[in-house]
């Protein structure tokens, strides 16, 4: 069956591990939204991988790899990770395809995002300045330029236009005239004889892949409390990150999607700005950092770290249509004596179990706490759920009863060997009724 693997969380919950580990059992991998502000890291045999634009599947000789047209694009950076890949032995030709409707991130792009952050002060987003929400702006504003735009080389054509105007308005926004669009589009023209053989319209290369029996896996960015409509606005990234952006994202109808697993830490994590229920800012909360290692891939900067949220993982179940949850992380909390779970939220003195669409409100929420027993002995690189300490299996077992749906696998670890795949759930069938060679 087809799967989407998405973030259950505020992002960062492990999904390049787990699309990983997944990959073997698929022909197909594609990216359905996004830019290179993601950071999908993937340990193999003690190397580390950080893919931001390229499909973690790509680690997989074999496997092809999709960029759909919910994806913004910096050509350079994409580039630089096909390069980076290279170095490491990993040829993506012939394995790599790029939507010829992604839309293109252009140098304005970064300068504007910079701009907006700077303007909003203490209400800034706390994005990684790297053009993604203009160049989705400029999407949605029907001014953007695509990645098959760049096939045009007349000297008055549409690409040229475009630029021209856009370049226009960068310069009125900044208050000044230094970026030249002439120089930008020259730039434009240089990428397109690299990018031109990644190009393709992937919406039909899937469609005939699954017409013909291919088994396809939809990856997710960032987290379904990052999405733009779903998440906590205005906090949050300017793509739909939940299930449903994978059939607008990659051009496929919604049937496509016949399996959603979500991945969610064993406690939580949150970069930038926002609310975060259960973040923890004293000594827990930088032990979960450090032990962790809880900074971000793409930009390196501190997550802030708390306790499970259930509420917010069943508001993932419910608007995902989840079919499980591959739980990462569990090793980090080994050697704590005690455990918290949020099971709901009090607000004006009333406990309530839903997530609130008021950012303020749920700025205000506090946490309800259930406490449960940690564990003593180590869980890193255990295979087996039977071979986990009582207490941590009992501790996964709460998480699947106030989350409403299995936890199908549980990561130990970061290498790809350091995983538990529970025989006896949904992902028997992913994994054709056998567990992965580890």
């Amino acid at each position: 069956m087809n799967l989407c693997v998405l973030g259950a969380q505020w992002g960062d919950e492990g999904k390049g591990k787990i699309v990983d580990l997944l990959t073997p059992q698929f022909d197909i991998v594609a990216r359905y939204q996004g830019g290179h502000n993601a950071g999908h890291t993937v340990y193999v045999d003690g190397r580390k991988f950080v893919l931001h634009l390229i499909p973690s599947g790509i680690l997989h000789p074999g496997v092809i790899c999709i960029i759909g047209n919910g994806v913004v694009v910096d050509p350079r950076a994409l580039f630089d990770e096909v390069d980076e890949l290279a170095a490491h032995g990993i040829d993506v030709a012939g394995r790599l395809l790029v939507s010829d409707k992604a839309h293109v991130i252009l140098p304005y792009h970064r300068e504007l995002e910079v701009l907006a952050e700077a303007r909003r002060g203490e209400r800034k987003i706390g994005t990684t300045s790297r053009g993604i929400g203009p160049a989705y702006e400029d999407k949605i504003g029907r001014r953007g330029v695509r990645i098959g735009d760049l096939a045009d080389q007349s000297p008055d054509g549409t690409l040229a236009s475009a630029v021209r105007e856009n370049v226009a308005a960068r310069n009125h926004a900044v208050g000044d005239a230094a970026m030249q669009w002439e120089q930008v589009l020259a730039d434009l023209r240089k990428v397109w004889p690299r990018l031109e053989p990644l190009v393709a319209d992937t919406s039909l290369y899937l469609y005939k892949a699954m017409a013909c029996g291919q088994r396809v896996m939809f990856e997710g960015a960032q987290g379904t409390l990052l999405d733009i409509d779903h998440g906590t606005y205005p906090f949050v990234t300017s793509s739909n990150a939940v299930a449903g952006g994978a059939a607008t994202g990659l051009g496929i109808g919604p049937r496509s999607i016949q399996s959603v697993l979500g991945v969610a830490k064993a406690y939580a994590t949150r970069v930038g700005e926002g609310p975060f229920p259960t973040e923890l800012t004293g000594a827990m909360g930088e032990r979960l950092r450090e032990t962790g290692q809880e900074y971000g891939a793409s930009t390196g900067r501190p997550r802030r770290c708390g306790w499970y949220d259930a509420v917010a993982v069943r508001y993932a179940v419910r608007v995902n249509g989840l079919d499980a949850l591959a739980i990462t992380k569990l090793d980090v909390l080994d050697g704590l004596d005690d455990l918290q779970i949020c099971t709901a939220y009090r607000l004006g003195g009333k406990e309530i179990a839903e997530l609130p669409a008021d950012t303020a409100q749920l700025a205000a929420c506090e946490p309800v706490y259930e406490t449960i027993a940690g564990w003593r002995q180590p869980t890193r690189g255990v295979t087996r759920f039977a071979e986990l300490p009582r207490e941590a299996q009992r501790y996964i077992r709460r998480l699947e009863e106030i989350s409403g749906v299995p936890a199908a696998i549980v990561s130990t670890g970061s290498d790809r060997g350091h995983t538990i795949v529970r025989d006896d759930s949904i992902a028997a069938e992913w994994f054709g009724a056998r567990v992965p060679v580890k």
